[in-house]
């Protein structure tokens, strides 16, 4: 059974304590990945807050470029994002995608066979995906999973996964099987973790949990109050654990996040990622 340690104080200390309590060492150059906040979006986590974690394992914020127009579909214009935003004020910045895509092969996978992700992936050792966990109006949720998919997804394999393994136009990728959309995450998903091997761990922070992802510049705010840190190195244990957590809240905004949740069946990218075997749904809640 897979171990997700939980504190339910959220500051930047207790990131790392939560971090430390894996027992985990992130080996060589590590990669941090983290979601940039689209432009005028109000609810994603800064960089001050993020700041002791990344220094903690000495890393460097990697992003990927978008698949929608906005202030992140190309690397002049992400770059400039990550400017204002703080996060190159603070660390070094690689834009995965800047260059180029490397395409990673999913031999099992339920719907995509292959995934494109950031060529500069290839420049580092492990990987630390620092989540801030909330509603998606797509997936249902924003968590670890999707953040090694879609996230780590160039700005084509973003379309590519959304579309199921299609090369299809931006138009595409709104009128797609919605379980086999899930799927395909969990697919892209599996070939990120497969990568990296023993080297990659999980933190998601489930706080400012709008319905909305922070790729929306305009978000609805909050709905329910913030739940808490978890760490895992079990991405599939740690969504599941985040997603128990709102379900036994009794919280009032509880319900709306759930109604989000559902609808987009949200809970399938953490099923087929199970059965891909890159984790568990069963595991052992450790607080803090």
């Amino acid at each position: 059974m897979e171990k997700v340690y939980f504190i339910r104080d959220i500051t930047p200390e207790n990131v790392v304590k939560v971090f430390q309590a894996l027992g985990k060492e992130l080996s060589g150059k590590v990669a941090v990945k983290v979601h940039s906040g689209e432009e005028g979006n109000q609810n994603y986590l800064r960089p001050e807050f993020m700041r002791p974690m990344i220094e903690y394992v000495g890393g460097t914020v990697v992003e990927c470029n978008t698949a929608y127009d906005g202030a992140r579909d190309t690397t002049e214009k992400h770059t400039k994002l990550m400017e204002d935003h703080g996060w190159s004020k603070n660390f070094q910045v690689d834009i995965l995608d800047s260059e180029a895509e490397k395409e990673l092969e999913i031999p099992n996978g339920k719907v995509l066979k292959k995934n494109y992700v950031g060529k500069n992936i290839e420049n580092y050792d492990s990987m630390l995906v620092l989540s801030h966990f909330k509603g998606h109006p797509m997936g249902g949720y924003g968590g670890a999973l999707k953040q090694l998919s879609i996230g780590v997804a160039s700005g084509h394999g973003k379309r590519y996964i959304h579309c199921c393994g299609k090369d299809g136009s931006y138009e595409d990728m709104f009128h797609q099987d919605q379980d086999s959309f899930l799927e395909a995450m969990a697919d892209a998903a599996s070939s990120v973790v497969n990568y990296f091997g023993d080297n990659i761990a999980y933190i998601n922070v489930m706080a400012n949990m709008s319905v909305d992802c922070d790729c929306c510049n305009v978000a609805e705010d909050p709905c329910m109050k913030d739940i808490g840190i978890l760490a895992s190195l079990d991405p599939v244990a740690i969504d599941q654990a985040c997603i128990d957590l709102v379900t036994k809240s009794d919280d009032p905004g509880r319900d709306h996040l759930l109604e989000r949740i559902n609808s987009r069946h949200g809970v399938h990218t953490i099923e087929a990622a199970s059965e891909l075997g890159i984790g568990s749904r069963e595991y052992e809640l450790i607080e803090l």
